[in-house]
């Protein structure tokens, strides 16, 4: 597994427990830890998207592309 994909995948825990936290208890921890769409915010939940969709081009045949990234 490259580095970009453990870092992609950490992202993407802390946007499913950010998520989590939201749904359950209606507390949004990324806000209250950098203020509510602060840049700082906003740059994480950009990461975390970004990450998604990192994560999703093998999902969709990327695989050989991903090769290429790997190499």
């Amino acid at each position: 597994m490259t580095a970009v994909n453990k870092i992609t995948l950490l992202l993407l825990a802390v946007g499913g427990l950010n998520w989590g936290l939201v749904g359950l208890l209606n507390f949004d921890l990324v806000a209250t830890l950098f203020g509510e769409m602060s840049m700082l915010s906003r740059l994480v939940y950009s990461l975390v998207g970004l990450s998604a969709l990192w994560q999703l081009i093998p999902m969709f045949g990327g695989d050989r592309r991903m090769a290429a990234v790997r190499a």
